[in-house]
């Protein structure tokens, strides 16, 4: 591979891990505005899962490169783009094309990593810890005493999410495999059994209701979990991963909640429901969103620093192996982050 190479990860259509393409091209350059960012850690997520089998809700047409964030350095910046930014290490989320040894980006959506904080640590609570900042702080607003209900605490987003409630005083109530019950119990966690009968447990745990539910499995554990919440308290849903390996239309699931949690929160009960999108308002305006996900990130990356949140890395594979990566991620077989490095 020449210094100009630039290689590539593509999901050419609904295929298995293993006959994900790797491509190689001349590597463009950056054009006014935006820069390209050696990569030195990628991740596999839920949503590369979802993506394979066509069924994220609004993936780009195929054949695509799937990567949802990316750490490294910045290689080189177009024309009005300071050049101080040069080497520097920064993070983007990029919802796509982030399994590639190089990727462009505005360079406005880059945020750098703090120094002390190595590419793969900073890849950890890219996606997971925006979406689990978000969700507790802006759209929950917890806040010391409360007690909130976590599904899936075992998960990438999930295990965030209760450490950073647990940092802010928060009781947190979350479900897992009956193996990981250990490790959650030694987190501060107080962990309940997700192949029985939730709504049971909790109710057992938080007889009064939880202040607020955080739920990546759909529609039927929406509606299961509603009654759970006293009055003020707010579910909110951000994935449908019981659809993973359904047929059919991959905006359904998520239209029907949508038009449950808008239901619910036009009736007149005390409580609301809405469901979570990263991307949610960058159309309407680009700078406010950059704004609160600089804002966000940052203080992720700090709590990381701390010590408030710890994360762990599953495996490490290279870019060429990222066929390999998926399918280890959706054997859920391991805890914590498969990282894709150069």
């Amino acid at each position: 591979m020449t210094d100009q190479t630039l290689v590539q990860v593509v999901l050419p259509g609904i295929v298995e891990p293993e006959d994900l393409q790797v491509r190689r091209a001349a590597r463009p350059q950056p054009g006014a505005g935006r820069i390209t960012i050696a990569m030195e850690a990628t991740g596999v997520s839920f949503a590369e899962q979802q993506m394979r089998r066509g069924r994220y809700y609004d993936q780009p047409p195929f054949p695509f490169v799937p990567g949802y964030d990316v750490v490294g350095r910045v290689y080189a910046v177009g024309a009005g783009v300071d050049p101080a930014l040069l080497g520097r290490r920064v993070a983007v989320l990029t919802k796509v094309g982030g399994w590639a040894s190089h990727v462009p980006a505005d360079a406005r959506d880059a945020v750098e990593v703090p120094e002390g904080l190595t590419a793969e640590q900073a890849e950890t609570v890219v996606v997971n810890g925006i979406t689990a900042w978000q969700m507790l702080h802006r759209k929950a607003r917890v806040s010391a005493g409360q007690t909130v209900l976590v599904h899936g605490a075992s998960g990438g987003v999930g295990q965030v999410l209760t450490q950073l409630a647990l940092a802010a005083g928060v009781t947190v109530i979350g479900t897992a495999s009956v193996r990981n019950h250990d490790a959650l119990r030694a987190a501060g966690v107080l962990p309940v059994d997700r192949t029985a009968n939730v709504p049971e447990q909790v109710r057992e745990l938080a007889p009064d209701g939880v202040d607020a539910i955080f739920d990546h499995v759909g529609l039927s554990s929406v509606v299961e979990c509603w009654p759970l919440l006293r009055r003020g308290g707010t579910l909110i849903s951000y994935g449908t991963a019981a659809t993973r390996d359904d047929t059919g239309s991959k905006q359904l699931p998520v239209l029907k909640i949508l038009a449950r949690t808008t239901l619910w929160t036009l009736l007149p009960n005390g409580r609301s429901a809405s469901f979570f999108n990263i991307w949610a308002g960058k159309k309407l305006n680009q700078d406010r969103f950059r704004a609160r996900l600089r804002a966000d990130l940052t203080e992720v990356f700090g709590a990381l620093r701390r010590g408030d949140i710890t994360t762990s890395i599953a495996a490490r594979l290279p870019l060429a192996q990222a066929g390999e990566a998926l399918r280890l991620a959706e054997s859920g077989t391991v805890s914590g982050k498969i990282v894709l490095t150069p």
